[in-house]
């Protein structure tokens, strides 16, 4: 008896575009406020519950579902990374645990600096539009790191501004997928990287 060859067909939509955008948003809203446009509030804790955690790690499931490694490995880790920010926001004010000490806030940006980094060399072989979003957080965790650990007010609102370029740069990559496959053609240019493999 002839083996016969299935031939599964990827029915999944592409998340990039959900991912980057629910990522890129919240970064845009939670760095208004490090510039001091306006203060923490309920709006930004929402977003980063919702659109910035769940709809992100949602997003990484589905990379997962497409064999995507760098994906799944991405829009999950800032989906939970979004999560535990909040957490450490609210679970002082409940309560719950003491707040995070400055020392322990610079370690935790500067693990998540040291995360971003090695996820910005596998941009690399993707595009020049993820390779600026991935270098501009890089720079954002250790800005924000320097910020705490300085209470330097003039740094801190520069790095809102620099969270803002960076938040605005994914959300642009986010329209380009989009835009791009829906069109069939390059609306936004990102920069894809050529790869021989």
């Amino acid at each position: 008896m002839e083996p016969t060859t299935v031939v599964i067909k990827d029915t999944i939509a592409n998340p990039a575009p959900l991912g980057l955008f629910a990522f890129g948003t919240t970064t845009v809203l939670f760095n208004l406020h490090n510039a001091g446009i306006f203060e923490m509030n309920a709006m930004i804790l929402a977003m980063g519950i919702f659109f910035g955690g769940i709809a992100q790690i949602i997003a990484g499931v589905l990379e997962g579902k497409k064999n995507n490694t760098f994906g799944l490995t991405a829009f999950s880790s800032y989906g939970f990374f979004w999560l535990s920010l909040v957490g450490l926001i609210l679970m002082p004010k409940f309560g719950w645990i003491t707040a995070a000490s400055e020392s322990a806030m610079m370690a935790y940006l500067i693990v998540w600096g040291i995360f971003t980094a090695c996820l910005f060399f596998g941009t690399l072989r993707i595009s020049r539009a993820l390779q600026f979003v991935f270098a501009s957080l890089t720079i954002l965790y250790i800005l924000l790191a320097i910020g705490d650990a300085t209470d330097n007010v003039s740094l801190k609102i520069f790095t809102g501004y620099e969270g803002i370029v960076c938040g605005g740069s994914a959300i642009y990559t986010a329209a380009g997928i989009l835009l791009n496959q829906m069109y069939g053609k390059t609306i936004l240019p990102l920069g894809i990287v050529a790869t021989n493999t």
